[in-house]
Parts: structure tokens; sequence; C-alpha cells
């Protein structure tokens, strides 16, 4: 078993410092290529969607990251938006891979009836690198708040600012992972000068609603979707799954805007976290993909079928 490359950083029970950050930013390798697997998918898919650079992330001297966003090409301020994130943690693969697959398989049916805006890679250097921090050692997907130091986060906040009160639908692609609990979770303890205290792995699919604005229906109607594609993850011997209390079959809840998550920066009625679990001996990359496909298709065709009103606002 290799040696997760957090360890022998630092002073164990005291937090990073920037020369600690820089040792272990200096220990990334990159390992797949974010221009020829994703930014080439994309280039593909102009002939059918509108698609715009809407920043770019200077990460030198590891490179230059474009950021593109794909829209609908008969966008109608008339009609609600829906809103698709992937890859907010890079390594995450399904969710990068999944968003570009519902664009490619199915966006455009949704034409003349909902403005789709997908961005399918929202970290790129934790893409290339499998990992789930950005360069910094900062979480982007804990970084959704003013101010955020975390480019990714800042980039996509100001995406959707001038789109705010207007989405009915935001769903963010995420994976739960073994590497979560081998690699992750101790890093993070490491770098917050914390002791690590061991989790559960949940085996299936699991969506995370928000807590302060529960949507048990639009929830239910994912898992009732994905369950035709890939396992639901059941409850630990605690009822819970990844220490959270599970309220429905395959569902969890998180403060999602107080926690600076990525799927409460747009006020939306309907909003989920997919995770989906790729280490499953039950699931191939191909179902995982497939699942993510299934689960943006299950809520946008929830919320178009139950409108929250003309603004898409919450009640």
């Amino acid at each position: 078993m290799t040696t997760p490359v957090h360890e022998a950083i630092g002073t164990p029970g005291q937090p990073w410092g920037d020369a600690e950050k820089a040792q272990w930013r200096s220990r990334q390798a990159r390992r797949r290529s974010y221009a020829e697997d994703v930014v080439g998918t994309i280039e593909g898919l102009r002939g059918r969607f509108d698609v715009e650079q809407y920043g770019e992330l200077d990460y030198a001297p590891d490179g230059r990251y474009p950021l593109f966003a794909i829209r609908s090409r008969d966008w109608n301020d008339a009609l609600p938006c829906m809103l698709v994130t992937g890859g907010v943690h890079g390594y995450e693969t399904s969710g990068v891979r999944g968003a570009l697959q519902f664009v490619d398989m199915h966006a455009a049916g949704y034409a003349g009836r909902a403005n789709l805006l997908v961005a399918p890679c929202v970290s790129p250097w934790a893409y290339e690198r499998i990992q789930r921090w950005n360069p910094d050692a900062l979480d982007p997907n804990r970084s959704f708040h003013d101010g955020s130091r975390a480019g990714e986060s800042a980039t996509l906040m100001r995406l959707v600012a001038p789109l705010q009160g207007r989405f009915l639908m935001h769903i963010d692609l995420h994976e739960t992972t073994d590497s979560d609990e081998s690699e992750f979770r101790p890093a993070l303890a490491a770098r917050d000068g914390k002791a690590f205290e061991p989790g559960e792995i949940p085996d299936g699919f699991y969506l995370v609603d928000d807590s302060d604005n529960p949507q048990p229906a639009f929830q239910r109607a994912i898992i009732d979707a994905v369950a035709k594609v890939t396992h639901i993850a059941p409850a630990d011997a605690g009822g819970e799954i990844i220490g959270s209390p599970v309220v429905a079959p395959g569902v969890i809840e998180y403060a999602l805007a107080p926690l600076g998550l990525c799927a409460g920066i747009t006020g939306a009625r309907y909003t989920t976290t997919t995770e989906v679990y790729p280490d499953s001996p039950r699931a191939t990359p191909e179902q995982c993909n497939a699942a993510q496909v299934a689960a943006v298709c299950a809520a946008i065709d929830f919320a178009l079928a139950h409108p929250a009103d003309a603004s898409g606002e919450r009640g």
C-alpha cells in the first residue's frame, strides 16, 4: 500500500502553515489531462450548445486552466433555469463525466422547457491530480461563501450571480470514495492539526438534501430513478450515512449554504448533492456515470413537473 502523501508533513497536532501546504502541493503529480478529457469533449458539443469560458485559474507553475460552462442554445428568459455542476472535487470522476454525458445525450430534449447551465468540471487542477483540494490545500466544496479564497468557488459564484432568483433546480454531482477514508479525511485532520477519527464508507448511491429547505419528494424521485441503474446506500448500524441520520432511503441532510457547499449557491427551490460510490464491487464506471445522468434527468423532470412559483425562488 502506498504511503498517503500528507504523511510526514508538519507536526502532528499543529495546523499546517504555508510551508507545509507548499510541501503538500509539491507532492501532487499530474495523472490525467483536463484539456484532453474535458475541454476536448466540450469542444465537441459546440455545434449543439452555447459554450462560454467563465474564468481562468492561474496555478503557475502547473499551468493555466480555462473554466467552461455549457448553456442551452435556445435560452429563453421566460423559462426556469436549471444548474448542473460537476467536478467541484476533481477526483470524483463520474461527476465530470456524468455532467458531460447528460449534455451529450439528454440536454437537447429540454429545449423550449428549461434553460440549462452546466459547469462540468469546476476544479480542473484537482481533476488532473485526482485530488480533493485545490493547490492551496483548500476544499472548494467548503468554500462557496462571500470572500472565498478558493478560485474555483469564487469564479463559479460569479457565473451564477446574474441568474440569482431564477434557478428552479441545482444538482451538484459528487462521489464518496474509499480514498475519502484512506487519504482525504486523514489529510484534512493533519492539515487542521486534529486527530483523525475513522468513519465508514457507504456502499451505494445517496443524496444530500438541504436541512434548511428539505424537499423529500424531490429527493425520492431521484433515488427512484437511480435505483434502476445502481444500488442505493443503506444506513449503517446507527441509522446513519457518513455520520448523518438517514431521513429517507438513501437521503441525508446538511445545511448547504452555511457549510459553504456548492449546492447552496443558488437559493433554488430544489437542490441536492449526489454521492456515487465508484469503489463498489457492484458498480462499474459506466454505471456510475449513468447514475449521475439518471439523477440529473430525474431532478429536472421533477422540478418541471412541480414548479415552485414563476420566479423559481423558494417559498
